[in-house]
């Protein structure tokens, strides 16, 4: 579940890449067909899914072993994992591979870990394997400043001077493949993180050397932070607040990097500056 996000996408072609089977689902499999192209592969099959329709949900989960969970962030987020674990536990899969938090804790400053938390605590008691991954920040989120940075030579946030942990999905994607494939890898928690922190202001600093012209930090208040966010970009009051509180665990919580996927996979991780090479198009 999620093979329309940048994570569950990631995971879909690694597995294709190695051939090895897999059910990619989406509400709208015509688009996911579409977004996959080449890289679905042969061994990969795309099916109709809603994660609001229980039926549906073990219709596409008959006949499968493990279970690949990744939900786009929301109000509801808790309660489709939640159905997908029922459903899951009612065909018979044997191992779920949660896309989690790194906060994800009962008594969380972050909302979103607490449903996070939530859904891991029942994934404990479900009786089967669970795997739990808890990457930090998804480099590909940086895409999306690309608009401030283009027009105003400009990042906005509320994290002060603190550092940022970032993963790139395609990482994600290729230590997922891992633990649905190496058995002796699953049933453990895994925090993943690229080989370095940054923080904004040292983000800036890369984008004006990839731009040739300046790029700033501005730093703003958190709650003056998430009205922009709101009625300046349009986010959900959610989301902005979500946004908000990310940045603030930062603060609070200074962030150090993982040599997770470097274990799980034998290489290092993809790094911060060579993602904005990538990419340079989009911030110039």
């Amino acid at each position: 579940m999620g093979a329309t996000g940048a994570t569950g996408g990631a995971l879909v072609r690694s597995l294709a890449d190695g051939s090895a089977p897999c059910r990619a689902l989406s509400r709208d499999p015509r688009r996911l067909q579409a977004l996959l192209g080449s890289g679905a592969g042969p061994s990969t099959e795309v099916q109709y899914a809603d994660a609001a329709d229980p039926v549906s949900l073990r219709t596409a989960f008959s006949g499968g072993r493990q279970l690949f969970l990744a939900m786009e962030n929301g109000p509801r987020q808790v309660e489709f994992e939640l159905a997908a674990i029922e459903a899951a536990l009612d065909v018979g899969i044997e191992h779920i591979v949660k896309i989690s938090s790194p906060a994800a804790e009962p008594d969380s400053p972050v909302a979103i870990a607490r449903g996070h938390h939530a859904v891991e605590s029942r994934l404990r008691t479900a009786g089967i394997t669970a795997t739990v991954l808890r990457p930090y920040a998804f480099m590909q989120n940086l895409l999306l400043l690309g608009p401030g940075v283009v027009h105003g030579g400009l990042l906005v946030g509320a994290m002060g001077r603190a550092a940022c942990n970032y993963v790139d999905c395609r990482d994600i994607g290729e230590v997922a493949k891992a633990v649905l494939t190496r058995p002796e890898l699953a049933g453990h928690t895994y925090a993943l993180t690229g080989a370095e922190t940054c923080s904004f202001d040292r983000l800036a600093a890369l984008l004006t050397r990839l731009r040739g012209r300046p790029v700033r930090y501005l730093d703003l208040p958190p709650e003056q932070f998430r009205a922009q966010l709101s009625t300046q970009r349009g986010l959900p009051d959610w989301l902005a607040a979500h946004i908000v509180e990310i940045q603030q665990l930062a603060l609070t919580r200074p962030e150090q990097p993982t040599d997770t996927v470097a274990r799980l996979l034998g290489r290092a991780p993809r790094g911060l500056e060579a993602f904005l090479t990538e990419h340079a198009d989009t911030f110039r």
